[in-house]
């Protein structure tokens, strides 16, 4: 009994340990993204803190706080945050995706890079405005749906890929059943 009581001792410490490795792992690029979110929902009063599995931040036309009833209009996370594996040339892009409650992008900021190119291919607004408007059943095709850029392939392969990725996962997760059909 005293093994079992030991090995349970262990799983659980065990356990603890990952769920700090992983947290540790998250590079907090922008410590308060108020100003980010704001500008990926104009409309909102309040948002939520950043929680929930996926990690993210719900949008509120109403604040939550007076109007418990009040439904989120959008929900805003990083991609990094949802699809981690994903790289640029020289690493991750962190970008902050916004997408309303139907699956259409309200916006995407780029908050970080260390791309050799980002400064012509990723940090350029025009790179980021390209994604608003865009619907989580769009192929977000590099030279199709979205802009190529020579000599960046690489990084907007990955950063299109990772949006993409991104706002299927959410979409799957977090809206309403009809809207991901």
């Amino acid at each position: 009994m005293k093994h079992l009581q030991n090995a349970a001792a262990l799983v659980l410490t065990l356990g603890a340990a990952g769920a700090i490795a992983v947290a540790a792992d998250r590079i907090y690029t922008l410590p308060d993204p108020a100003a980010e979110l704001k500008r990926l929902f104009p409309a909102a009063a309040a948002f939520s803190p950043l929680a929930g599995e996926p990690l993210h931040f719900k949008a509120y036309a109403a604040d939550p706080k007076a109007n418990p009833s009040a439904p989120p209009i959008g929900i805003a996370f990083w991609t990094t945050d949802l699809v981690p594996q994903e790289h640029g040339y020289h690493g991750p892009i962190h970008l902050l995706v916004g997408m309303d409650m139907t699956g259409i992008l309200t916006g995407v900021i780029v908050t970080y890079d260390s791309e050799p190119y980002g400064y012509f291919s990723v940090q350029p607004p025009k790179f980021a405005a390209q994604f608003k408007g865009k619907s989580i059943r769009d192929p977000f095709r590099v030279g199709s749906d979205v802009d190529a850029v020579s000599r960046a392939s690489i990084t907007i392969g990955s950063a299109a890929r990772a949006i993409r990725d991104s706002t299927r996962a959410v979409a799957k997760q977090l809206l309403p059943s009809e809207v991901v059909k």
